[in-house]
């Protein structure tokens, strides 16, 4: 079950854009090339669906259209999102959503399309929209009654999963009190109560397992609720004193969390898997096998995983094909979205043997850098 193809049209950073996805992305590009955007183009429709959600809710947590409407858009000021979804069997999807806001800055649908294969499912505006305009500010996708003919969809976009988890928000859970499944970890630990004992338990000696290679001290994990219900995260450590080797989420250091919530997210779920900058706070030992890991998720459960980041370590690995990197070039009019293997210069390094890593990184360097050193001498 993955997205096979992404068009963007006025989508923040991106005037347009128009690209296909492998089973496993990575994105490259420069500081506030966009990455990050690219990104929320896909948690939008995951909003728009999600039962909690919607459009309305979806623009609202993103400070209204005007917010996500591309800057360098001119004549045309509607927002535009498309899809292509392979859900594994029969014919692929389709789903487009354009939209933009009325008078009252309220967003309006203005145009939803579903299709499957040459068969059109949905098309909107319709008669009912005509007759009533206020059924424009929602969406079919995220409503049960009229989405039945295409709910497989709906139910494939509400399951994907983003991750950029917050090593202090895991510590002090309060700062994201009333939040359900933050991809910053606000409510990690909670995610992690709500799965059965078994399944906890399960996931758990598999990744103590794994990260007792980043952490060889660590030699058991294990959830635990306070007095008051709370849960808390504990890892036992090697120590002299017998049971004094025990330390909970406030003690554990900022890798072990962000490598801990990474290997969590990689066994929940079979929907794609959105990551941002997994390599931070990890040892560069580790995140040089970041990509294996991906790969082998991709091999056990056909799950799509898509990554944004700036690691040179990460990209190193051999086995990153070109076809599966995205390269984000700032232009003048909006970022370029381009693939690495449709780039003859970066083709032909990659033929030659260098890596994504030495073929694609110079690329996405911003000029001038070395200036940076220069910043201590005007003090």
């Amino acid at each position: 079950m993955r997205i096979t193809r992404i068009r963007m049209q006025n989508w923040r950073n991106f005037l347009e854009a128009d690209v296909p996805l492998e089973q496993r992305v990575f994105l490259v590009g420069p500081n506030a090339a966009g990455k990050s955007n690219f990104l929320d183009a896909i948690r939008f429709l995951r909003d728009v669906a999600d039962a909690q959600g919607g459009l309305q809710r979806a623009v609202a947590s993103r400070r209204g259209v005007s917010q996500i409407r591309s800057l360098h858009a001119r004549r045309y000021p509607n927002v535009e999102l498309e899809v292509e979804v392979d859900l594994g069997e029969g014919p692929p999807w389709n789903y487009r959503l354009e939209f933009t806001q009325d008078n009252q800055r309220r967003p309006i649908v203005k145009s939803e399309v579903v299709t499957r294969g040459a068969k059109t499912l949905l098309e909107r505006p319709n008669s009912e929209d005509k007759k009533d305009p206020a059924l424009l500010t929602q969406t079919h996708l995220e409503q049960v009654n009229t989405n039945r003919h295409f709910r497989e969809l709906s139910d494939f976009f509400s399951k994907v999963r983003y991750l950029h988890l917050v090593p202090q928000l895991v510590r002090e859970p309060d700062r994201s009190t009333g939040r359900v499944m933050d991809p910053f970890g606000g409510d990690f630990l909670e995610q992690l109560a709500r799965a059965t004992p078994k399944t906890l338990n399960s996931r758990l000696k598999r990744i103590t397992s794994a990260l007792r290679v980043a952490v060889p001290q660590l030699q058991e994990l294990d959830l635990k609720r306070d007095e008051r219900g709370v849960p808390h995260l504990q890892g036992k450590y090697k120590h002299w004193r017998p049971n004094a080797g025990w330390q909970n989420e406030t003690q554990l250091s900022d890798g072990t969390l962000r490598l801990l919530g990474l290997l969590w997210a990689l066994l929940d779920g079979t929907a794609p898997l959105l990551l941002e900058e997994p390599e931070l706070s990890l040892h560069t030992a580790v995140v040089q096998h970041i990509p294996q890991m991906l790969a082998r998720l991709s091999r056990k459960n056909d799950r799509q995983v898509i990554v944004s980041t700036h690691s040179a370590d990460l990209l190193a690995d051999e086995g990153i094909g070109g076809e599966e990197v995205l390269v984000l070039t700032p232009r003048k009019e909006g970022t370029q979205v381009s693939v690495a293997r449709d780039s003859q210069p970066i083709r032909d390094l990659l033929e030659g043997g260098l890596t994504v890593a030495e073929a694609v990184i110079p690329r996405t360097a911003p000029g001038g850098a070395e200036q940076l050193a220069l910043f201590g001498e005007a003090l």
